[in-house]
């Protein structure tokens, strides 16, 4: 062989490394740091494409009217309570309200979770058709209700226990 393309070989040899390097970086940056959030396309005439309105829970046929007086909010009916029974913040209560919450490694969760079996952004604990839902969001290590795997959103009973990486916690009234 000649010089020239053992030269060529050793740069394309090089120049493969160091992608990977790059890639491995990449790799370890958004998921320590979580990655960034992406832009939408702009719409043919410059402006950002519309972002959809979520559904709705209820419709307004199903919505009081503002006269009606309503005798008990919805929320009663649901469990107000997150409380961890295990792992490193074991004890710790949230209060849940009707928001969703995000749990995982990342900063920006509202249940931050700091250990390897965690992923950035692990599972969701939201509220659909008036009870709580679990959703795994792809996670690596999986999410957990009473032992089982759950692969899509299923709702959460009373004191069942969720685990997520080293931590399980329940939902309480």
């Amino acid at each position: 062989m000649s010089e020239l393309t053992l030269l060529v070989l050793r740069i394309g040899f090089l120049l493969v490394l160091w992608g990977f390097v790059f890639a491995i970086i990449y790799a370890l940056r958004s998921d320590l740091l979580g990655q960034r959030p992406r832009r939408m396309p702009a719409a043919a005439g410059g402006s950002p494409a519309p972002v959809p309105a979520p559904a709705p829970a209820r419709t307004q046929a199903q919505e009081p009217a503002l006269t009606e007086p309503v005798s008990a909010p919805v929320s009663d009916a649901l469990p107000g309570r997150l409380v961890i029974t295990s792992g490193a913040k074991e004890g710790t209560e949230l209060d849940l309200g009707r928001e969703t919450l995000t749990i995982g490694r990342s900063g920006d969760s509202g249940l931050v979770i700091r250990d390897d079996y965690t992923s950035t952004h692990h599972a969701r604990l939201m509220v659909w058709n008036e009870e709580w839902v679990i959703h795994d969001l792809d996670s690596t290590n999986g999410t957990f209700l009473d032992g089982r795997r759950v692969t899509v959103p299923t709702p959460v009973p009373l004191n069942t226990p969720v685990k997520i990486g080293t931590t399980t916690f329940e939902l309480r009234r």
